[in-house]
């Protein structure tokens, strides 16, 4: 282990590099900025590539194109760069092209408050895109976080095939702590393929749910497309082609949840009240908690790591015989949401700021007394 004081984005773009990141294209926007400043210069000193691209919506493109040319790749933004990314977010979820997206998240909408923390796009990370397929999202609430959940994001992009958005917040991303970050971390690759060019399809995933992508370049002929397609990635209107795809897309996600979902469980057991929390928020709940737990209350805490796929069955055990859930976030209710639909709408209790400033935790405090 190597000691650091170090910022939020400072480690993500670390993270990335430990992973094996070895591309990022991406465009300014506060609050992420320091991300590409930070492998703007890192990437050519270990022979990767950084392109500033013109706008968002050519920084996913360049991500695409890196990935299927055999390069782990990442982009990062906020908000509105964000919005702009989602039908090539799409994209890549149908072509099924594995990379990273960090959105270091603002008050909004527009342009905001381009400085001031939020959590504003939890639901656009799921539902953003038009179409149906599933999404993996992370969020941390520290900075060794911030390089733990990051260096995942790459191993299930990498191991499923699929885009993986990393949701951080600009409290986060510009804070600095003392981390011990690892000398090596655990590297996944893509499944490669063991069949000579002629036999190969990159949509054929015999006996698995993620088929082999072999890279652009390598002799492999093949098409990748927006539109549904065969297994050699040629678009078709065949619903026996389309609807095996459907299955296996979301099959690919919900056969692996109990690698995927990451949660950390705090004295649930027994407890009358829940708080649930997740990203910068996380950190004023769990102070919240301990003020709590002073005065005798019996509160639980879970902090949500993964926050899609949504951890239901997760949520439903741990809610059982509770009289209230706390749900505080940086928006005006969105992950709270997902919560009433587990644990019914009269149990929860929100929490919430949409105006730029952090939740104090006095304020998750009194709510968890109300109850």
């Amino acid at each position: 282990m190597t000691v650091h004081l170090m910022q939020g984005n400072i480690a993500c773009a670390e993270g990335a590099l430990a992973a094996g990141c070895r591309f990022f294209a991406g465009y300014p926007i506060t609050p992420s900025s320091e991300i590409a400043e930070h492998l703007a210069r890192r990437l050519p000193e270990l022979g990767g590539k950084f392109i500033q691209m013109e706008d968002e919506i050519a920084s996913m493109a360049a991500l695409i194109g890196a990935s299927v040319g055999g390069l782990k790749a990442m982009t990062a933004t906020s908000g509105p760069g964000f919005s702009l990314m989602q039908e090539n977010i799409g994209y890549a979820a149908m072509a099924e092209i594995p990379c990273v997206v960090v959105n270091v998240q603002r008050t909004g909408p527009s342009t905001g408050l381009p400085t001031s923390p939020a959590q504003g796009d939890m639901m656009q990370a799921r539902w953003g895109t038009h179409g149906d397929h599933p999404i993996i999202a992370l969020s941390p609430s520290s900075v060794r976080e911030a390089f733990d959940l990051t260096v995942k994001a790459f191993a299930f992009s990498e191991q499923y095939r699929t885009p993986v958005l990393l949701m951080m917040d600009e409290v986060v991303g510009h804070m600095r702590e003392k981390v011990d970050l690892p000398e090596k971390v655990q590297v996944v690759e893509r499944p490669k393929t063991d069949v000579p060019p002629e036999w190969y399809y990159p949509y054929e995933a015999a006996g698995t749910d993620v088929p082999p992508l072999v890279p652009f370049g390598m002799g492999f002929r093949y098409h990748i497309t927006g539109l549904f397609h065969d297994r050699a990635g040629f678009p078709t209107e065949r619903v026996d082609e389309i609807e095996p795809w459907l299955k296996r897309v979301t099959a690919k996600i919900e056969r692996n949840l109990s690698h995927i979902l990451l949660y950390d469980l705090d004295e649930v057991k027994g407890a009358r009240t829940l708080v649930v929390a997740y990203g910068g928020t996380a950190r004023s709940a769990r102070h919240a908690v301990a003020m709590a737990r002073a005065r005798r209350h019996k509160v639980g805490f879970v902090k949500l790591l993964t926050i899609w796929p949504f951890p239901v069955d997760m949520l439903a055990d741990v809610a059982q015989g509770v009289r209230s859930v706390i749900v505080p976030e940086m928006n005006l209710g969105q992950i709270a949401l997902e919560v009433e639909r587990v644990v019914g709408r009269h149990k929860v209790r929100r929490v919430n700021r949409a105006d730029g400033q952090f939740i104090a935790p006095d304020q998750i405090l009194a709510a968890i007394e109300e109850h």
